[in-house]
């Protein structure tokens, strides 16, 4: 554990990338194969099961240390960081018998044979395990068996200081890696040493007889934000799409199987019999790259193609997503289908090194050959950005997201690559919709976490219930509200609507916190009700109805863009505003 304690430290420590790749590299250097698989499942994304649930890791703490409640949820709120805090409060340790316990042997012997016990069992492990690390192994354990482990890295830096590790390309370990993180296989030493291996029986970035399963890393567009004739050159050149708001996933028919991947490189399969059902008739050997959306035969068709209906909102997905057992009326409710965007492999040949225009003449005559049908993104050919531009204005009335831009000679990359030729940016480019934007008041606060622990970062924001007459009618129900009086019913009221706790600048944010701490009117624990006093622009990418929620709506990505000093409290959003945004 020390080992990895020691990374963990080390990644923590520092901002630069390149001090980040260094550490790693000397870590996978240093560890045996075993470690190095474990440690690249977690730091590229991998999630630790929880095994305890938080209430009672708290519990158990605050016993342990001899403190009671009201201290360590002081000195919670003072660190920001649960697992950091209870590390801080407990006991020197007895001994260090673990500290010299490899990554792998913790995970082996220890912390998967947990997997099942009841609580009791956990709880007498924990304070076993606590008395023989330090402080910083201590807060590693926390976080794995509370199931909340991350670090500042990114896949693709993990992926680049495993390539320079191994002496290889990082294209050749990205694909190596596709998949790695699905919780369906645990990590062995024989994963590692695949991964690392000089050569490749099935050739460069190609799938590996041992995972037929494996899917290739995905190629992300690059977000535009410039006009394109300034960036992109002439618009004959590009292929333009819609972008749609689904989830982005690969579709690998192998060996008569079939199996179904997102983009966040998990296992899909079983949450999609309508896609498996549609790539059963496929050639072995093909992997088509596509979007998954819900489609709604009842709403108008997009222009472009022949097929009835479009996308439905991705709220409807989300139903599809989050379910573990699959019925009759959720497979009728949001039936999932595929819009294919590009042909990476065919009869097992890997086509991503062909140019755009070819993969998309394979994938047309693979539509035409198989059945079920299979949908192809429309294409959208335009002379001109102008006309480009007129089309993705109207994207939001279609429930699509803006414009993906693709350049015909591209190849398919791995990540956000940029591609060049000559002075030519290649590549994908995605161009988006402006967000859809509403001004809330602010009326409840939280402290962030990690080193905005000190600070109220995260907050929850309300509209009126109905626009007020005027700015004596909104201040009659600030007056109201900070006398602790009951909202009337079919009066004026501040509706709660989203939390948001991204988008300010750190000054911004401390300013913000002076004046909730000047205004608070109550407080719950680690939350503070504030006086209505500021209105803030936030800006959002969906909204779609919610019986979860008192306004009866849900946004979807919603974040501040900025802090409205320049807004009176009567002027600020309406729920009748936010309905109307709704499809």
């Amino acid at each position: 554990m020390k080992d990895f304690a020691d990374l963990y430290a080390e990644l923590d420590a520092t901002t630069s990338t390149q001090a980040k790749v260094a550490a790693l590299v000397r870590h996978f250097a240093r560890v045996g194969p075993a470690d190095a698989a474990w440690a690249a499942y977690f730091l590229s994304g991998g999630k630790p099961r929880q095994l305890i649930r938080t209430a009672q890791l708290r519990a158990l703490a605050t016993e342990a240390a001899g403190l009671p409640d009201w201290l360590f949820e002081a000195s919670y709120q003072a660190v920001g960081d649960l697992a950091e805090t209870i590390a801080l409060v407990l006991p020197p340790p007895d001994g260090t018998a673990g500290e010299a316990l490899g990554l792998a042997d913790w995970m082996a012997q220890r912390l998967l044979p947990l997997r099942g016990q009841d609580e009791a069992a956990v709880a007498a492990q924990l304070r076993a395990w606590w008395r023989e690390l330090g402080p910083l192994s201590r807060f590693l354990l926390i976080k794995l068996v509370g199931g909340g482990f991350r670090v500042g890295v990114s896949k693709l830096l993990v992926q680049r200081a495993v390539a320079e590790h191994a002496g290889l390309d990082p294209k050749l370990v990205a694909a190596r890696m596709m998949g790695y993180t699905d919780g369906r296989r645990l990590p062995q030493a024989e994963d590692w040493q695949r991964i690392t291996a000089l050569t490749d029986a099935d050739g460069p970035a190609g799938p590996t007889d041992a995972a037929p399963s494996q899917p290739y890393p995905f190629f992300l567009a690059q977000p535009l934000q410039d006009e394109p004739s300034a960036v992109l050159g002439v618009a004959t050149d590009w292929r333009a799409e819609w972008k749609f708001d689904g989830i982005r996933g690969q579709i690998v028919r192998r060996g008569g199987q079939t199996w179904v991947w997102s983009r966040g490189e998990e296992l899909m399969t079983d949450r999609f019999p309508e896609l498996q059902a549609l790539a059963a008739g496929w050639p072995d050997g093909t992997v088509v790259d596509g979007e998954i959306v819900v489609w709604d035969e009842s709403l108008p068709p997009l222009p472009g193609i022949d097929r009835p209906g479009r996308p439905a909102g991705f709220a409807v997905l989300q139903q599809r997503i989050g379910r573990q057992k699959l019925t009759a009326s959720v497979l009728a409710r949001a039936p999932v289908g595929f819009v294919a965007y590009d042909l990476l492999e065919q009869g097992g040949v890997d086509l991503r090194g062909e140019p755009l225009d070819l993969r998309r003449e394979r994938l047309q005559d693979l539509a035409a050959a198989v059945a079920p049908r299979l949908w192809l993104s429309p294409l959208h050919r335009a002379d001109d950005w102008a006309t480009l531009a007129r089309r993705r204005e109207q994207s939001r009335d279609l429930g699509v997201e803006g414009l993906m831009l693709k350049h015909r000679a591209s190849t398919y990359g791995v990540g956000r690559h940029k591609q060049t030729e000559g002075d030519q940016a290649l590549g994908w480019w995605k161009w988006k919709i402006d967000p859809l934007t509403v001004d809330g008041v602010l009326i409840y606060a939280q402290a962030g976490h990690g080193r905005r622990a000190s600070v109220y970062t995260d907050y929850t924001f309300a509209v009126w219930n109905r626009p007020p007459r005027d700015a004596a009618e909104a201040q009659a129900v600030v007056e109201a509200i900070a006398a602790r009086q009951p909202p009337a019913p079919d009066g004026l009221q501040l509706v709660a609507f989203t939390k948001a706790y991204s988008g300010l600048t750190d000054e911004v944010f401390k300013a913000v916190d002076a004046v909730i701490r000047k205004t608070t009117l109550e407080k719950f624990g680690p939350v503070r009700s504030v006086r209505p006093t500021l209105v803030f622009e936030l800006a959002f990418e969906g909204i779609a109805r919610s019986s979860r929620h008192k306004s009866g709506v849900a946004l979807r990505f919603p974040r501040m863009l900025r802090l409205r000093t320049d807004k009176p409290l009567h002027e600020a959003g309406t729920l009748p505003e936010l309905e109307s945004l709704l499809r």
